[in-house]
Order: C-alpha cells, then sequence, then structure tokens
C-alpha cells in the first residue's frame, strides 16, 4: 500500500500557503482586526487591576464598573488631546513646510558658502523637508482614525473582562490541564510585559510633554502621547517619535532649542529604556534590533499605522508562546536578543 502522509516538502509549501492565506486574510480585515486587538491588549493591561480590587473586598461588578471607568476617562482625554491637535496641527501644516523649506534654502546657500555645492534637484527629489512634515501629519492622522473606533474599543474590551473569569475554565476544558498550565505562563508572562512596559512608556512620554513644555515648543502634550504610543516600539519608536518635535522646534524657535529638544529625548529615553525598564522588565522578554524593525514593517503593512503600534506587543506575544512550548523554544530564541 502507497504511504498518504505528506513529504516533509509538502508540509513546508502547506504552512508556508496557509501562513500566506492568513497574512492576506488579516490585511483584508484590518479594520476589524485592530480595534480587537487593541481591546485585547487594554484588557490584558486592567485585569491586573480588577484582580487588586477585588482582593481588597470590592465586588466582581463594582470592580468592572471602576475599571471600565477608568478606560473610559483616559481614553477620552487622549482622543480629545489628539483629536483637537492633529486639527490644529493640519492647519498650519502649510505654514511649517514652508518655514522649514526656507532654513533648507538658507543651509544649502551656507553650504555653498563653504565650498560645498548640493545638486538641489537630487536634494528635492530626495532630501524633501515637507515630505518629513507630511509623514508626521500622516502618522497622527492614522492614530486618529484609530479612536475614532474608540466606542467599539470601550464595548469589546467590557465583554473580554467579563469572560476572563471563565476563560481558564475553557482552556482546561479543551486543553486540559496542559493547556491551562501554557495559557497561565503564558498570559502572566504576557501581561508582566505589557504592565511594566506601559508604565515605563507611561514615564516617558510625561517627562518628554515636561521637557518640551520647558523649550516652549508648539503642542507638548501630543508629542508626550506620541511618545508614549510609539515607545512600545524599542529603539525605533523613541527616532520616529523625536522627529516631528525636533522638526517644529527647529521651525519654531531655532537650532538651540532643536538640539536640546534631541538631547533631551535621547537622555530620557537612555534613561528609561536602558537603566530603569530593563531591572524590572528581566530576561528573556527582550527582541533583537533586526526582528523590532522587521515587525514594525510587516504589522505596520498587514494593520496600518495601528500596526506600528502593535508590532512589538503582537511579536512578543508570538515569542512568549514560543517559549512556552519545549519544542518551540528554539524559535523563541531566534527572535530574542543575543543577552
Amino acid at each position: 500500500m502507497q504511504e498518504t502522509g505528506f513529504s516533509k516538502t509538502s508540509r513546508v509549501i502547506l504552512v508556508a500557503a496557509a501562513l500566506v492565506i492568513i497574512i492576506t486574510g488579516m490585511k483584508l480585515a484590518a479594520t476589524l482586526l485592530v480595534p480587537f486587538l487593541l481591546s485585547l491588549f487594554i484588557a490584558i493591561l486592567c485585569f491586573p487591576m480588577m484582580l487588586e480590587l477585588q482582593k481588597k473586598g470590592v465586588g466582581e461588578n463594582v470592580s468592572l464598573f471602576l475599571v471600565i471607568a477608568l478606560v473610559f476617562i483616559v481614553g477620552l482625554a487622549i482622543a480629545m488631546l489628539i483629536g483637537n491637535s492633529v486639527d490644529d496641527f493640519s492647519k498650519n501644516l502649510p505654514a511649517y513646510q514652508l518655514r522649514i523649506t526656507e532654513q533648507w534654502q538658507v543651509f544649502i546657500q551656507w553650504m555653498a558658502n563653504q565650498g560645498v555645492v548640493l545638486p538641489a534637484d537630487y536634494l528635492k527629489s530626495n532630501l524633501d523637508p515637507k515630505a518629513a512634515m507630511k509623514m508626521v501629519a500622516s502618522i497622527l492622522s492614522g492614530f486618529g482614525n484609530v479612536l475614532a473606533n474608540s466606542f467599539l474599543i470601550f464595548l469589546t474590551v467590557i465583554f473580554i473582562l467579563l469572560e476572563t473569569a471563565t476563560f481558564s475554565k475553557k482552556i482546561t476544558a479543551f486543553g486540559g490541564e496542559q493547556g491551562s498550565d501554557f495559557s497561565t505562563v503564558f498570559t502572566d508572562k504576557l501581561r508582566m510585559y505589557m504592565s511594566i512596559k506601559t508604565w515605563m512608556s507611561a514615564a516617558t512620554g510625561m517627562l518628554v510633554a515636561l521637557w518640551l513644555w520647558f523649550l516652549g515648543v508648539d503642542y507638548p502634550a501630543l508629542w508626550g502621547v506620541l511618545a508614549f504610543m510609539l515607545n512600545y516600539v524599542p529603539n525605533i519608536g523613541s527616532i520616529i517619535a523625536a522627529v516631528p518635535a525636533v522638526l517644529l522646534a527647529l521651525i519654531q524657535v531655532g537650532m538651540g532649542t532643536a538640539f536640546l529638544v534631541m538631547a533631551g529625548y535621547m537622555a530620557i529615553n537612555i534613561i528609561i529604556g536602558n537603566v530603569i525598564e530593563p531591572k524590572y522588565m528581566g530576561k528573556g522578554l527582550g527582541l533583537s534590533t533586526l526582528v523590532v524593525f522587521l515587525s514594525l514593517v510587516f504589522w505596520g503593512w498587514v494593520l496600518g499605522t495601528a500596526g506600528m503600534l502593535l508590532s512589538v506587543p503582537l511579536t512578543v506575544a508570538v515569542k512568549l508562546a514560543l517559549d512556552s512550548k519545549k519544542e518551540s523554544q528554539w524559535m523563541g530564541a531566534l527572535l530574542g536578543s543575543a543577552e
């Protein structure tokens, strides 16, 4: 009799084809997938607070109400801040673009006076400073579009938190004790990562906003929120978050203030990202710089602007899932950092 099983090559081809189909489906369903993923991560952050309230004697319904009220207030504040600031920034964008173009022309002329002639056509097509301001506006509008689904996200968070009490029982019924142990380890590690990262990101955003307010740069709260969101993307996120604030400081005040803004971003991210965060995060949760960059490109392509924000949490979730199984730990190690 002939064997009916697939060969190793056939299985690889089938897995690759399945991945292509899944990724294509995720890209097509991004409009529905992004609010669900945001709701899931918000619920993961809120669940420890709900448990802590219940340990102190607060009833399940009351603790759920208090946590949801907190989510609503914070979400409303962020939505109003980003919405108003983005509208104001968009109105002033043409003036910002004109001023940065004028400063760019002054820099080219100064270089020419020093004997360095820069080809104007090449610079205009490849190093157009107006393109950077357009990129900033597109990123901000992308975050605004995500917040447009805030009501759907809010409702989904409520239903996820309502299901958390029975989630472990469902996993045990479906996968037995082994499945329950895997679920517990995975969710605990992911919750720890998200909680620590959120506190560190909040500290980064507050310090950035205070520093920009002290220097007199426009929209300090907006750039603080942007630094908070992009701090979930290690290394690369801090660079992306610093670009609009540095450009705006250059346009609004001058070169000296722009340099101070850049120095402030560097100091804040070095102290929090390289000194404070590793002490609490522990080993085994880091990603290599290459994986961070590739995940940013991949999830940004699949899910849009929100995919950039979710890229590292999603990749960390994949890494934790791989680390939780002995047979797949080698793949998790490939995603991790060398430390």
